[in-house]
């Protein structure tokens, strides 16, 4: 096989093959055989016909088809190892000779994945985040613990701190236009929480049962929905129904009541243990994360087109699944950025998608690099924990499918190259 590559650009390659006659004779060979059991001719049993037979019994249309498609995949195969190519779709091939069996000379157009450039990714930049638990972190999840065993009674007075309020609101803008999200019906609200914007639960105190207030309510600069930042918003509430929250008291009693505890130390020290836990996961998923990102903004690769398309679409597909479990629209989460959907796209959605592939890439190149792979028995090791996760039998077959399998090894060599840079520095 003689190969002459012509970069037209740095994710563009134009490779025109041209196959030897030693070549060509194997193809053909290897058609023949798979042919040869739908073949049926007179005096042979099936699959026992002999290749020479086979040829002479086979339209020449339906074998010259299968020689094609056969050396084609056969040659680009042979001429991506060769040329070291990482093709992210199908080529384009163009036939410019073809001598039945014994010729042939193609022109495959690929769109690649640009040459890598790492950066240093033995010495990593970024730390991890000390976890530190303070009291009042612990204090909070006891007073939640109280809320959740706390007794109510309902009351017909005016509405205090720490009572539950229960009441229906609705928010609008300046020009008298709902506010999204800014509404509820029937909605518990413990006043003196700070589960709602400042001085909302400020205005509920005071109410009587049946009271209708309006009052108007700025939320904070670095509130999450940025229309909303520093927005002054106009909320009508009625109070429906009071409940005085009376709570147990923080002692030896009330840890025993919470579970397998003899004293309320033994809460706290439990609750500190377990918020541990949870802050050293939480930062340790955000160090990979940072960690990724910041090799993956450093590595220099030209990026196909193709790839950040995939990414984007991936992208906006769980944007609108987040949306919707929200009971959002897409439209409405976009508005909510601040931004029109062009400079969403642009700002949030491309960007991260360029990233993404940018990660995916400088991963893969640090496992070649590194020589990590992901060994036969990891593999089957890890579908089979998949497969105990699942009843249904059409999942353990989607499982054993290759492109699943394929999926499920690469998941299983990032863990691994992930966890070779954290050992790194």
């Amino acid at each position: 096989m003689k190969l002459h590559i012509d970069r037209k650009k740095d994710t563009l390659a134009v490779v025109d093959v041209t196959a030897s006659a030693e070549e060509l004779s194997k193809i053909k060979n290897k058609v023949l055989h798979m042919l040869a059991p739908s073949v049926k001719v007179a005096g042979f049993r099936n699959g026992k016909v002999p290749i020479e037979v086979v040829e002479k019994n086979i339209k020449d249309e339906v074998l010259q088809n299968e020689f094609l498609n056969e050396a084609v995949n056969t040659l680009y195969v042979g001429a991506i190892k060769e040329e070291r190519l990482r093709p992210v779709s199908q080529p384009k091939v163009t036939v410019k000779k073809f001598v039945p069996y014994s010729e042939l000379e193609i022109s495959l157009e690929i769109e690649v994945v640009g040459k890598i450039k790492l950066p240093n990714y033995k010495k990593i930049t970024i730390k991890r985040k000390e976890v530190k638990i303070t009291e009042d972190q612990i204090k909070e999840v006891l007073a939640n613990l109280q809320q959740r065993t706390s007794e109510k009674k309902e009351v017909n007075r005016e509405a205090k701190s720490g009572d539950e309020a229960i009441i229906d609101f609705k928010g609008i803008d300046k020009k008298g236009e709902p506010v999204s999200g800014a509404d509820g019906t029937d909605y518990p609200l413990v006043l003196g929480s700070g589960s709602f914007i400042p001085g909302f639960e400020d205005n509920v105190i005071g109410m009587k049962i049946g009271e209708e207030k309006s009052f108007d309510v700025t939320f904070p600069k670095d509130y999450g929905v940025k229309t909303l930042q520093n927005a002054k918003v106009n909320f009508t509430v009625t109070l429906k129904k009071l409940n005085e929250v009376v709570l147990p008291k923080l002692d030896d009693e009330f840890a025993g009541k919470i579970g397998p505890f003899e004293t309320l130390k033994q809460l706290k020290d439990d609750i500190k243990k377990q918020l541990e836990s949870d802050a050293s996961a939480r930062a340790e998923a955000d160090f990979e994360a940072a960690m990724i990102n910041d090799l993956a903004d450093k590595t220099v690769v030209e990026v196909p087109e193709s790839l950040v398309k995939e990414q984007e679409e991936m992208i906006i597909s769980e944007i609108k699944q987040n949306a919707s479990q929200r009971g959002m629209s897409y439209e409405d989460f976009i508005a909510t950025s601040g931004m029109s959907e062009e400079e969403f796209m642009k700002k949030e959605v491309s960007k991260e998608a360029l990233r993404r592939v940018k990660a995916g890439l400088m991963l893969s190149e640090i496992a070649d690099e590194q020589a990590i792979e992901v060994e036969p028995e990891e593999l089957e090791a890890r579908i089979q924990v998949l497969k105990g996760q699942y009843r249904d039998p059409k999942m353990h077959e989607e499982l054993d499918k290759p492109e699943n399998r394929r999926e499920i090894n690469s998941r299983i060599r990032t863990e691994k190259v992930i966890k070779y840079l954290k050992t790194v520095d």
